[in-house]
């Protein structure tokens, strides 16, 4: 089973970023979109019991049919504190993935990877700890700028952080809809995680494994009361 500590404080979140951010790999294009199997997950709150429910959707990525789904439900064991979010998500996150008997080939977050202010989001702590490639696919854009990509499903823009640097895309999934924010997470590059976004999006502006893994969640943290 994956595990990861659990930070007592603040200073010690940012600390272990710190390391783990250097294990980030850059350099590997990632698995082909449309072949194999991708999972996605994410996760739902219940505030007032402190509880929080994840859930990992596996889809064939040729027919987007669903081929196996798990959640788990925790106790929240980090307090809300911007920029450390994965801290919060991750430990429910990996019991979900563990749970699954297939191999994704990728993990996709409804968040960030490199688009985050520590340049470590979710994408990433996820893709480290657990070896897998993931990207994040955030329906906001968070802190950065971008110019308004074209109309057109396909049309992308750059994602810049204060300094300018690419961090991610603007890339619309279907004609005229707001875009989503695309950022790489550990192992494949920005190009190919903008076309998994795409190949995962025919229909609608939110890959089917966020929609699969949205409801998944809801669900899991309403059966739990």
């Amino acid at each position: 089973m994956t595990r990861v500590k659990t930070p007592a404080d603040e200073a010690e979140a940012r600390a272990i970023q710190d390391v783990l951010r250097h294990q980030v790999v850059l350099t590997e294009l990632g698995p082909p979109p449309g072949l194999g199997l991708v999972a996605g997950v994410d996760v739902a709150y219940d505030d007032a019991r402190d509880l929080v429910a994840a859930a990992a959707v596996v889809l064939d990525a040729a027919t987007l049919e669903v081929v196996e789904e798990t959640t788990a439900v925790g106790r929240v064991s980090f307090p809300y504190v911007p920029g450390l979010l994965a801290f919060r998500e991750l430990p429910t996150v990996l019991a979900a993935l563990d749970a699954l008997t297939s191999a994704p080939g990728l993990v996709v977050c409804d968040g960030y990877g490199l688009a985050h202010p520590r340049g470590f989001g979710l994408a990433c702590h996820l893709g480290v700890v657990t070896g897998l490639p993931a990207i994040g696919v955030a329906k906001n854009p968070f802190t950065f700028t971008y110019e308004e990509p074209g109309a057109r499903r396909g049309d992308a823009a750059p994602l810049r952080a204060a300094d300018g640097a690419e961090v991610g895309r603007a890339l619309r999934t279907q004609d005229g809809i707001k875009p989503v924010y695309v950022s790489v997470g550990h192992r494949v590059s920005l190009e190919n995680a903008c076309a998994h976004a795409l190949a995962l999006s025919p229909r609608f502006r939110i890959p089917e494994t966020t929609r699969h893994a949205d409801s998944l969640c809801r669900r899991a943290l309403k059966e739990a009361s």
